[in-house]
């Protein structure tokens, strides 16, 4: 079972796709550098978890963390998104593999839970389905078993959210999608979120928005600070009640990440980044 006193929620994760052979490493050095929460799934196509779960393993064995300081996310993906490297029996019901995808995990980071479980993206692009609702249902189970102590959806629009709470579906305690400043930083689902509790994951905050990296308003408070565009908009996501990933695989970018949280806002300038695009 879950810890008794475990980790809060952080104010920031560190991201762990597309690492491949460098995902240990980078994982121990991002618990060097103070990072508290750990994203990462059960795909092997664009994640390495048993990499993370090498990664946590050597920062123990260095005293640098112990488990119940740490916030481990990871998530269920369907086939579609794997690819011949699956945690799970491909002729198995949905119930099963993702019962199979968690005990994969585990074994993977060395933990009998996880802090987050996460549904990696819908299986369908136009709405929540059937397939949907028993992936979500068996993920329940996980988190009533003691296997994890939230959950969340990745990659959904506004109407999957609607349709999934039409459908009586248990509210995700998260959601992370990638994150465009020109459609307003996702407003719709930040907005449907705040409404429900709901906390809000944002992935790609820079490589999805180099045109507001080199918005002269960003650049105006990065110098004032003085502080990197990056800091500005990490630290505009947390001021909106976002908390965001970051995947950075240079140790003093880790750092100023980090440090984004003690640069100072007004209200105006956090309206201002708000629409900065779009």
């Amino acid at each position: 079972m879950p810890a008794q006193h475990p980790a809060p929620i952080p104010d920031f994760l560190y991201g762990t796709a597309w690492k491949e052979d460098r995902t240990p490493a980078l994982t121990e050095l991002a618990l060097r550098m103070g990072f508290r929460g750990i994203d990462t799934a059960n795909q092997r196509r664009h994640y390495f978890e048993a990499g993370v779960g090498q990664g946590l393993a050597a920062a123990y064995r260095a005293g640098v963390v112990t488990r119940a300081d740490l916030f481990l996310q990871t998530k269920f993906t369907y086939q579609g998104g794997q690819d011949h490297r699956l945690p799970y029996d491909p002729a198995a019901d949905l119930s099963t593999q993702v019962a199979q995808s968690m005990a994969s995990s585990l074994e993977h980071l060395g933990t009998d839970h996880v802090d987050s479980y996460v549904l990696h993206g819908p299986a369908s692009a136009r709405g929540w389905t059937d397939d949907d609702a028993e992936a979500w249902a068996a993920m329940v189970n996980e988190r009533d078993a003691g296997r994890t102590r939230f959950l969340g959806v990745s990659n959904v629009s506004l109407p999957h959210l609607e349709q999934m709470a039409t459908a009586g579906a248990e509210a995700p305690d998260f959601v992370q999608n990638r994150c465009f400043a020109r459609l307003g930083w996702d407003r719709e689902v930040r907005s449907f979120c705040t409404d429900r509790k709901i906390v809000y994951q944002g992935f790609s905050l820079l490589t999805a928005n180099p045109e507001a990296l080199r918005h002269r308003l960003v650049a105006s408070i990065a110098a004032r600070g003085p502080v990197t565009p990056a800091q500005v908009v990490f630290r505009f996501a947390q001021a909106i009640g976002m908390l965001p990933l970051t995947g950075t695989a240079d140790a003093q970018h880790m750092k100023q990440d980090l440090a984004s949280r003690e640069l100072a806002l007004s209200v105006d300038e956090v309206r201002a980044l708000e629409s900065l695009v779009g």
